[in-house]
């Protein structure tokens, strides 16, 4: 039975090869035969019918069929020659799709590979994984989105505000008592960073980095646009020309953060205490600091061009060379506030009676690269009380 099966399938191959044989040749008879009627019968019977009955000597006639058959030969090497580069091209869009699938697969398993990587117990290895997802999102734009969001997920569970877990500094502990976060926390710097490098790029329009613990992080020239810092403490941060561009920063704690021409334009900075902060020529135009505290600190020649200082208390800022132009002062307490020659008020503002203390300009500011890492340098007691 079963050797009668084999011969049954041999001979049905063989009959199919037979067959397609005999295809093949009745194809090539029919392709000779046609280009046989194109270059033989074709020419003259268009030649015939060009002279419409008119005669003409044989060799003119001849030349006239050979110009033709010419002709015909050209088109058809045109056609070749376009069927050609679209069987390459289309050969071509299939190994692309072919290799982007691979690179997608590739891309996936990396993927997998760090994000597992965020949960060892071992602090090199979670780096490590964070550095591998930072990378993927700078190749991979549809992976830059979902691996924002993971970092910023990361911060905030692994840094809470208050502080939770008995490694983590308490909430009352002297900020100079504390070690900056890439010493303390070193994966969790790393996190920051590539949040704030890739945020330079990213799509979505919010990230979430509310009751996060970064208190002497270091956020030198990182972006953070239209990010929520909300009840978050970042004091003693260094945020040197930072861009926190349409940020919230609603009750965030920033006591002598370092925020020297820094952009916070249109950021929303409602209740947040600055005291003892540091913005020298920062960008603060239509900001919002209603009912912010900003005793002891800092805004020489800062713009601040349409910020709201509604209810805030300016009591000892340096506002030397500050444009509060067109500022809304309403209600905003002065009181021992350093003026000089170059700063602007609102027209008709009395800042006299508001308590103002005008004083010599202080010249240039000193190349913040001559200044101690912000991070770092002993943040002096505050004169104002809590």
């Amino acid at each position: 039975m079963g050797t009668g099966d084999a011969s049954g399938g041999r001979r049905a191959g063989h009959e199919g090869r037979v067959g397609r044989r005999v295809v093949a040749g009745l194809l090539a008879v029919a392709g000779t035969a046609v280009l046989g009627t194109v270059f033989v019968v074709l020419p003259g019977v268009v030649v015939d019918h060009d002279l419409a009955g008119a005669s003409v000597a044989a060799p003119d006639r001849l030349k006239a069929v050979n110009d033709v058959r010419t002709t015909l030969l050209q088109v058809i090497g045109g056609l070749v020659v376009l069927f050609g580069a679209y069987a390459t091209w289309r050969q071509l869009r299939v190994s692309q799709a072919g290799l982007r699938a691979t690179q997608e697969g590739y891309v996936t398993d990396r993927f997998s590979r760090a994000v597992d990587q965020l949960g060892s117990d071992k602090l090199d290895v979670r780096i490590g994984g964070l550095h591998a997802l930072w990378r993927i999102a700078e190749q991979s734009d549809r992976d830059r989105e979902a691996i924002i969001s993971i970092l910023a997920a990361y911060l905030r569970t692994h840094l809470p505000w208050p502080p939770a877990g008995p490694q983590a500094p308490a909430a009352d502990v002297p900020i100079n008592d504390i070690a900056p976060l890439e010493t303390r926390t070193a994966d969790a710097q790393v996190a920051l960073t590539a949040l704030g490098v890739l945020c330079e790029h990213r799509e979505q329009s919010w990230v979430n980095l509310s009751l996060t613990d970064l208190r002497r992080a270091d956020c030198d020239g990182l972006w953070f646009p239209e990010v929520n810092f909300d009840r978050a403490c970042m004091e003693a941060a260094s945020l040197y020309h930072a861009n926190l561009t349409q940020a919230s920063l609603v009750s965030l704690n920033l006591r002598h953060a370092d925020l020297t021409t820094a952009i916070l334009r249109r950021a929303r900075c409602v209740l947040t205490d600055l005291r003892a902060a540091k913005l020298v020529g920062t960008d603060l135009r239509d900001a919002d600091f209603t009912g912010t505290d900003l005793r002891e600190a800092n805004l020489r020649k800062a713009d601040a061009h349409g910020a709201v200082f509604h209810r805030a208390d300016l009591r000892l800022a340096d506002l030397r060379g500050t444009d509060l132009s067109t500022a809304d002062l309403a209600e905003a307490r002065l009181t021992g506030a350093l003026a000089s020659e170059h700063t602007r008020w609102p027209a008709g503002f009395d800042r006299t009676a508001a308590g103002v203390v005008d004083t010599e300009d202080p010249g240039p500011e000193p190349s913040p690269l001559l200044q101690p890492p912000g991070t770092t340098w002993q943040a002096p007691p505050l004169r104002s009380t809590p």
